[in-house]
């Protein structure tokens, strides 16, 4: 009987852990480490830097200078490194992807980004590693929204999409996109570059006002890039 008593509080115990809520992300570490992945040295207002990376790799010569201190100039928007989007073009390196360290411990991937090879012990503090690393073992399932063959967004919803930008987005970026001044190029040519998109819809633009909007369901995220994508690309 005292067995079946204990056998019987484990599994109330147990369905009673299983239906308290999840604990929730901090969602605005992550944004915020998503925009230190973009541009970490705008992020916390430092000095831009002028060398090019010493692990940048010698075979691409055609980036140099601080666009080879980002991260995400070597792992890619999607993540995925060499076996993305930058498997070509101008950011081709062969670097293998951040997408490996997804749910990892932080301090294991703080560890590696204070290594030797990234060099960047020292230029932030504790709380921009501890957030920058949150985002990495976030991680996203890219694939899932984007096809990376059409470089298009899957399943968006154009109509559904163009409310939500001219509610929340075009107060900024108006109505068709090509705004503020300053942008060099219009929001519905840049989603030739949907993974740059959606990483900036996520987390926000360094430096900038914009909001990140990773809170809002996946699916709203993809209806508006769905519609971006009908905006004109010249201005």
């Amino acid at each position: 009987m005292k067995s079946l008593k204990t056998f019987l509080f484990i599994i109330i115990g147990i369905m009673f852990v299983s239906s308290l809520p999840a604990k929730a992300f901090d969602e605005g570490a992550i944004a915020r480490g998503g925009m230190l992945y973009d541009k970490w040295f705008k992020v916390i207002k430092a000095d831009k830097p002028e060398d090019t990376h010493p692990a940048w790799p010698a075979a691409n010569t055609r980036k140099k200078g601080n666009m080879t201190w980002r991260y995400k100039s070597c792992h890619g928007w999607d993540q995925k490194g060499a076996k993305g989007a930058y498997a070509s073009g101008s950011y081709k390196t062969g670097i293998k992807g951040v997408d490996g360290m997804v749910g990892a411990d932080t301090a294991k991937i703080i560890a590696v980004l204070k290594d030797d090879t990234h060099k960047l012990s020292g230029k932030m503090s504790d709380a921009d590693f501890m957030d920058l690393a949150l985002f990495v073992r976030a991680g996203i399932d890219i694939d899932k929204y984007i096809d990376s063959e059409k470089k298009a967004p899957k399943g968006g919803n154009v109509a559904t999409g163009a409310n939500y930008f001219n509610t929340i987005c075009a107060g900024c970026h108006g109505k068709d996109g090509d705004l503020p001044k300053d942008m060099k190029t219009t929001l519905g040519k840049q989603m030739s570059n949907p993974w740059e998109v959606l990483h900036k819809i996520m987390n926000g633009q360094p430096g900038e006002q914009m909001p990140a909007l990773r809170m809002l369901d996946a699916q709203i995220i993809v209806d508006i890039m769905a519609h971006l994508a009908t905006l004109p690309k010249e201005k």
